[in-house]
């Protein structure tokens, strides 16, 4: 995503960087059903059960056979923090502290969708 890369250019987006990102900007990312529950569910992934690559790709495939998804209403306040707070942190250590509190606070904003989030997961 180019909008994050120019707000951190030091540190290369990560997954979840770009499903907080997206969720956030859900007009242009979360259109589809299934764009919101890959973005959802991979913030879920991350905060609930860490992140791996392993476990977020076996959870991409599940999502793309799905055919069933319905698009819940996107809540109107989608977080306290934006990416513009990452932007000038300095350091990996601080920029994933900051990521971390960034994640945080948008799934805090989707407290009413987390239920989904974990349904979508399933058994993944």
């Amino acid at each position: 995503m180019r909008e994050v890369a120019e707000l951190a250019p030091s540190y290369a987006p990560t997954r979840l960087t770009i499903d907080v990102y997206c969720l956030q900007h859900p007009e242009r990312y979360c259109a589809s059903a299934k764009s919101l529950a890959a973005h959802l569910t991979g913030l879920c992934w991350a905060l609930e059960h860490g992140i791996s690559e392993g476990g977020l790709r076996q959870l991409q495939r599940r999502l793309e056979a799905r055919r069933d998804l319905v698009k819940p209403p996107i809540p109107s306040a989608r977080g306290k923090l934006t990416v513009a707070d990452i932007a000038e942190v300095a350091g990996a250590d601080e920029y994933m502290a900051a990521l971390d509190r960034w994640a945080r606070s948008t799934w805090e904003a989707y407290a009413d969708l987390q239920e989904s989030a974990r349904a979508w997961i399933g058994p993944a």
